[in-house]
């Protein structure tokens, strides 16, 4: 996958693509419409496909304070738009001063001018520039002065309404793994360099890869029946625990995964974690054998409801 910069100069061989914008965090459902589209036009008019990103979230900039709430890092975009058949992506470094770009300036000098664009696909309810200056029926109508033409994709819907990625969100921070693998076609994910800990889980016969969570929203703190996939692609099975340690003291906050049937040395590897089932909430021991008895209860189930995999 190529990795675009907005600030950089388009290789002149991407110029002229069709451009899917939008953030696409989570590329669930209704992103996966926008992306599938713009692919689609882009291969009947025999130019590339490109999806943009924004990176920071605009939410970061307007409130910093705001807690973590990413679904995906940009590597993981990555691979999902490659997956899906998109030849670049391009990340638009999202500051003030493309904050304050009106819309109809924003077509112009980065849609025409910059990157080119023959075509863009948003999302209906997509807006961009100065004070959401920018719509669907805005790019369709200005873009048209510079040649560049526009669609937009309607929401992709289940039982309960639009798919988005604030849907999403809420079901992950209430423990419900199941809905949110099917809304984003795949279970949520955390990706992490393995670092040292304090090895008690060593200690009591259930060492953990330790990850700092990063910029990622949090689930439900908790443990959770997980797959880690490992540097080469391997797939292994394990139970997991988000969250503070109650157990321990100090408090820190970690992704604690223990892999079954699994002794090798993964510290300074980059893996991935995947998250299907919420087994209980996080709780505090008031020994460690009583922990030691809990986490073995775990991980049978974990086994249990991983099995089919």
């Amino acid at each position: 996958m190529i990795r675009l910069d907005n600030r950089e100069p388009i290789p002149e061989h991407l110029r002229g693509a069709v451009i899917a914008l939008g953030n696409f965090d989570g590329f669930h459902l209704g992103h996966q419409a926008v992306v599938g589209t713009a692919i689609e036009w882009a291969r009947s008019r025999g130019v590339p496909a490109i999806v943009a990103t924004f990176d920071p979230h605009p939410m970061q900039l307007f409130k910093p304070a705001t807690e973590p709430f990413r679904l995906t890092t940009l590597d993981q975009r990555a691979e999902l738009f490659a997956a899906a058949g998109a030849d670049a992506m391009l990340v638009f470094h999202f500051d003030r001063e493309m904050a304050a770009m009106h819309a109809d300036r924003w077509i112009e000098r980065v849609l025409h001018d910059h990157l080119g664009a023959s075509a863009v696909v948003t999302g209906q309810d997509f807006t961009f520039g100065q004070a959401r200056s920018g719509s669907a029926a805005v790019l369709a109508e200005v873009g048209a002065r510079f040649g560049i033409a526009a669609r937009s994709v309607g929401p992709v819907l289940d039982e309960e309404g639009p798919i988005s990625s604030s849907r999403i969100r809420a079901a992950l921070t209430s423990g419900e793994c199941e809905v949110a693998t099917r809304l984003l076609t795949r279970p949520f994910a955390i990706r992490g360099i393995v670092q040292h800990g304090d090895k008690v889980g060593r200690t009591i016969g259930f060492p953990t890869a330790n990850l700092p969570i990063g910029n990622y929203l949090r689930p439900r703190y908790g443990i959770y029946a997980v797959t880690g996939r490992l540097p080469g692609g391997r797939m292994v099975k394990g139970a997991a625990n988000v969250g503070i340690r109650p157990t321990f003291d100090p408090p820190k906050e970690l992704l604690e995964p223990y892999f079954f049937d699994f002794s090798e040395d993964l510290y300074g590897a980059e893996i991935e974690v995947a998250f299907h089932h919420f087994l209980r909430p996080e709780a505090k021991f008031d020994s460690l054998d009583a922990l030691i008895e809990q986490m073995a209860r775990d991980c049978d189930r974990a086994r249990e409801l991983l099995a089919a995999l």
